[in-house]
């Protein structure tokens, strides 16, 4: 799950890490009053879950309250578009009015899960402001990565390693190692996935503040934290993802291919997309209904196939072990019974109680396209799409 910047910021301020002074507005009128507020210069930053935004027009100064009104009005109601938000772009439906920062120097500090090192890896940088991405592409040798050990955790020196490959040394150490340290403390508590600053700033004042910020959680944690979960913006989600969740499917993304995906297990799902996309197709979406025994979770999950127009053909590939065949074979019928299913549908089954599933589906009658393995199920799927 991702939150805003203006969220992120107030989570990392309680948490000890210097941002700047600001305020959020859903009108040009509220945005002056921060402005008045404030007392300074500021800048009239568009929220939403995409960066670039300052290449699209999102990000604006503003010198007087009036200023900030003007530019706010300008940017609130945009649909912005960024080389994150793909061509149809995000709608602002609220700013950050945020006092200007004299800069010195820009840097970059992140801190996230590493799969590769399989634990917490803390990422720095003295190129900040520009994508880490482009970075890593053309000065990888600029980017400094520490591991943090899980059971002894963060410790000062993996901190002063950062600071010294960002030139922060001198009077800026010892505050840069307690940055540090507090972003590894809400990374920790709040089960984060990534805390990403960019730029984290060297101020013409000599302290050091957090200009931008961008934060993800596991949503398997989110169970955890009733105070992270409330900071959802289901208007920043596609609608399918966010209908899915409400239906009980939160194992749904929403991909750019045409054949949508029924499968129970993670791993599964992937091997199917595989399979799809080595039989010269393309997945619409991955879609794990996980270890379960009820017929309306595969009603439902062809609810969210079905609503999708993109969706030229579904492949259901089911391997049961404590998912019993014959559930989801009854969900497949029942599906067809409920909704209006126009595309074709190719079915393989295998695994705790498939004679039974067989017997369900041969009874039916319905047009559905079998098949005995993975392999045939895709390319008879790639086929059915095209």
């Amino acid at each position: 799950m991702r939150i805003h910047e203006f969220q992120a910021k107030k989570l990392l301020g309680e948490f000890g890490v210097p941002v700047p002074n600001s305020r959020t507005a859903t009108t040009p009128e509220e945005a002056k009053a921060a402005a008045e507020e404030l007392g300074k210069p500021v800048v009239v930053k568009a929220q939403i879950h995409a960066g670039g935004r300052g290449k699209g027009g999102g990000v604006k100064m503003a010198d007087t309250p009036e200023e900030a009104e003007q530019v706010a009005g300008d940017i609130i109601g945009m649909t912005l578009v960024t080389h994150q938000t793909g061509e149809a772009g995000s709608l602002v439906r609220r700013v950050i009015v945020e006092e200007q920062t004299q800069i010195e120097r820009e840097l970059y500090l992140s801190i996230l899960i590493d799969n590769a090192a399989g634990g917490v890896t803390i990422i720095g940088s003295a190129s900040g402001g520009m994508e880490i991405e482009e970075v890593a592409s053309t000065n990888p040798e600029a980017i400094k990565r520490v591991a943090i050990e899980p059971a002894a955790g963060f410790q000062p020196y993996a901190g002063r390693e950062i600071a010294f490959a960002l030139g922060l040394d001198g009077d800026l150490l010892r505050p840069a190692v307690k940055l540090i340290g507090n972003l590894y403390e809400c990374f920790i508590a709040k089960d984060a996935s990534l805390i990403e600053i960019n730029p984290l700033v060297v101020t013409k004042a000599g302290s050091l503040l957090a200009i931008d910020a961008k934060v993800t959680f596991d949503d398997n944690a989110l169970f955890r934290h009733d105070d992270i979960a409330a900071m959802r913006d289901p208007d920043e989600e596609d609608p399918l993802e966010v209908e899915a969740l409400e239906l009980g499917i939160g194992g749904y993304v929403r991909l750019d291919g045409n054949i949508g995906c029924v499968v129970n297990g993670a791993g599964l799902a992937m091997s199917t997309m595989d399979s799809i996309m080595l039989a010269g197709g393309e997945p619409a979406n991955f879609l794990d209904i996980g270890t379960v025994n009820d017929v309306e979770r595969v009603v439902n999950a062809f609810r969210i196939l079905t609503a999708d127009d993109t969706v030229q053909a579904v492949l259901i590939n089911i391997f049961g072990g404590m998912a019993k065949v014959d559930i989801i074979a009854q969900g497949v019928v029942d599906a067809h019974k409920e909704l209006d299913i126009k595309v074709p549908v190719i079915v393989r089954l295998d695994g705790t109680n498939l004679e039974e599933g067989e017997r369900i589906l041969s009874e039916s009658g319905l047009p559905v396209i079998r098949a005995s393995d993975l392999g045939e199920a895709a390319a008879k799927a790639v086929e059915a799409a095209g």
